[in-house]
């Protein structure tokens, strides 16, 4: 059993002045009240869970001990940032919190020893493989399903928990959607309550879900969906919006990258709930959806034990390390 040497930061540099980023966070901290963990760092988290429950010996950040032992493998969780802190000549395996595109660094395998990269999910192997060819692997973080289980139906008084992750022409998109979902539910005489990605806790995201007894995700698309799959392994049967087309990110389409198809459901299948493509969609869609969740045929906790544990991702995940020395 290969001790495992992860490395992980997030990027925070200095925004006006010299060292204005220690003062910074002290006002969001102030602000905001205590930092939650990142998309990106809770991948190092649950990665980290997950071997400690297998008892997989690992180390975090420990440099000095990569420096003495070079031909270690580097385990690079974080930001690309981190890749200029690892020795040179260092064989590492790069991701899941990598570039969001192949084109931000064409010269990623000139500048260090990368011996495969990992990506979130199949669409975004597929987007990145003309580049990195048989180099990027697909590997999903494993879920807190001690933390994100279904509670009693005696706490919930809340329907429908209305997830809103429209990152891009929200002025377009919202006026589109909301009013359709709100008339939709309200028509059924259903408890509605709606959270917007980036502008919440997490414990009060884990406390609404603990509320809620189905969910309705609307976002362009996934490379894996934490929120998604944490109101899944709750037990939330969800109707998710899956467009399908390009992926939408503006700092690449249309211009640089045109890539397709992609979805907002990478983990996904028939015990999770159900999708709809168009928004004209929804209004039929809906209860059918409810309809099932009356009838109790969704099993979406079912679909995440089977498939996305904390110890079952962090076994592939050393398995994947493993096969970074051929």
């Amino acid at each position: 059993m290969n001790r495992l040497n992860l490395f992980y930061g997030e990027q925070d540099p200095d925004r006006w002045v010299l060292w204005d980023r220690f003062p910074r966070r002290v006002a969001r901290r102030v602000w905001r009240g205590p930092a939650q963990p990142s998309g990106h760092e809770r991948i190092l988290l649950n990665l980290c869970a997950g071997l400690d429950r297998l008892g997989w010996p690992y180390r975090v950040n420990d440099y000095r001990s990569l420096r003495a032992g070079p031909r270690d493998l580097a385990c690079v969780i974080g930001k690309p940032h981190v890749l200029e802190k690892i020795p040179s000549g260092t064989p590492i395996l790069f991701g899941a919190a990598g570039y969001a595109h192949p084109i931000d660094n064409p010269d990623l395998f000139a500048q260090h020893d990368i011996r495969n990269v990992l990506v979130p999910c199949e669409w975004m192997r597929a987007m990145c493989a003309p580049y990195w060819g048989d180099k990027v692997k697909v590997w999903p973080v494993g879920i807190d399903t001690d933390l994100w289980s279904p509670a009693s139906n005696d706490t919930k008084d809340v329907d429908v928990l209305i997830y809103d992750k429209i990152r891009w022409r929200r002025d377009e998109f919202i006026p589109a959607l909301m009013p359709t979902v709100e008339a939709t539910t309200q028509r059924a005489g259903l408890r509605t309550a709606t959270i917007t990605y980036g502008s919440y806790q997490e414990a009060d995201f884990l406390e609404l879900v603990k509320r809620s007894r189905a969910a309705i995700f609307i976002c362009e698309h996934e490379t894996q969906g934490l929120a998604l799959l944490q109101m899944l392994s709750a037990g939330l049967p969800v109707l998710a919006w899956d467009r399908g087309g390009y992926w939408q990110d503006p700092l690449y389409y249309p211009d640089r990258v045109k890539f397709g198809p992609v979805t907002s459901v990478p983990y996904w299948d028939e015990r999770c709930g159900r999708t709809f493509a168009e928004f004209g969609d929804f209004a039929a869609a809906f209860p059918e959806f409810w309809d099932d969740v009356l009838r109790g045929i969704f099993k979406p906790r079912e679909f995440i034990l089977d498939n996305l544990t904390r110890e079952a991702c962090a076994q592939r995940y050393a398995e994947l390390a493993n096969e970074c020395f051929p």
